[in-house]
Order: structure tokens, then C-alpha cells, then sequence
């Protein structure tokens, strides 16, 4: 009999490897979860953006744009550039691990690909606006547009930023 651990067995643990949140898992295991679960998040907005890029991309081939104002212009305009800056924002994580690949930097890829996607998600905020703001001005005046919009980015940061926060003191509190 050797002394050799089972081929499935468990790499004994570091002292940097202890359990998160409850869960039996090294280090490793937790940022290949964490990269996993990031990964699923990131398809859920990915959708989002790409969906309202296209649609701003089209508009600027329609009848009617040669017909909006200056302000509507630079909302369209500003709105594409930050739904670009979004989607940019939210497929860097990927760029990043294919470059990373095998480079045992897995736990430095979940940290920045994290960074990457909370700042998507605040690019995010006043791109969604702004399309709400273009949309709802052209359809329905300057003074709804501009109420629609900043009704958006309110129920944005609501539930993006403000529910994450009472959710979390809650836990917290617990």
C-alpha cells in the first residue's frame, strides 16, 4: 500500500484556503464557483445590452431620425456610446480569461472580471435611461421624455444599488 491520496481525493488545505459561506471548497474551487456564477450573471445583462445596441443602432437608419433635434441627437448619440461601453464592459470578462487561460490567475480573474461587470452595470444605468428619455420624448413630448427617463435611472439605482444594500445589512443583521 502507498501513501498516495485517492485521484479524487481533496488537495490538503492552506492556510489562505478557508471555507466560504459555509461551502467545503478550496480556494481554486470557490473562484472556479465564483467565476461560474459571474459567468451567468453576465449572460442575463449581456441580452439586455445587446438588445438595446441593436435597437439604437437601427434607429439612426429610420424616416423619422433626420427629424430629431439637437437635444434628441445627443441623447441618441450619448445613449449608443454608453450601451457600447456597456456591452464592452460586460464582455471583458471574457477577454480576459481567454488571455489569462491556464495562468493559474483564476482568483485575480473572478476579482476583475467583478469590477468589470459592476461597472458595466453603472454604465448601464444611464444608457437604459437615456433610450427611455429619446424614445418616450419623441413619442410623447421634452417633459415625459425627460420624466420617463429620470424615472428609469431612479428605479436603476432602486433596485441595482439601494435593494443590494438593505438586502445586505439585513443578512448582516442577522
Amino acid at each position: 500500500m502507498t501513501d498516495r491520496p485517492a485521484p479524487d481525493a481533496r488537495p490538503p488545505r492552506d492556510a489562505g484556503d478557508a471555507p466560504a459561506e459555509g461551502r467545503d471548497e478550496t480556494a481554486p474551487e470557490r473562484a472556479d464557483r465564483n467565476f461560474t456564477e459571474l459567468l451567468q450573471e453576465l449572460r442575463v445583462t449581456q441580452t439586455g445590452v445587446q438588445i438595446l445596441f441593436a435597437f439604437l443602432l437601427t434607429l439612426a437608419f429610420t424616416p423619422r431620425f433626420p427629424s430629431l433635434d439637437t437635444l434628441q441627437r445627443a441623447t441618441y448619440v450619448t445613449t449608443l456610446l454608453l450601451a457600447m461601453l456597456a456591452a464592452a464592459l460586460f464582455t471583458a470578462p471574457a477577454a480576459l480569461h481567454r488571455s489569462l487561460f491556464r495562468k493559474n490567475a483564476k482568483a485575480t480573474v473572478v476579482r476583475v472580471s467583478s469590477r468589470l461587470a459592476t461597472a458595466g452595470l453603472v454604465v448601464l444605468m444611464p444608457a437604459f435611461s437615456g433610450a427611455v428619455l429619446l424614445v418616450v420624448d419623441v413619442a410623447l413630448g421634452r417633459g415625459a421624455g425627460i420624466a420617463a427617463g429620470a424615472g428609469t435611472f431612479v428605479a436603476c439605482v432602486a433596485l441595482w444599488v439601494v435593494l443590494p444594500g438593505l438586502v445586505r445589512r439585513a443578512v448582516r443583521d442577522r
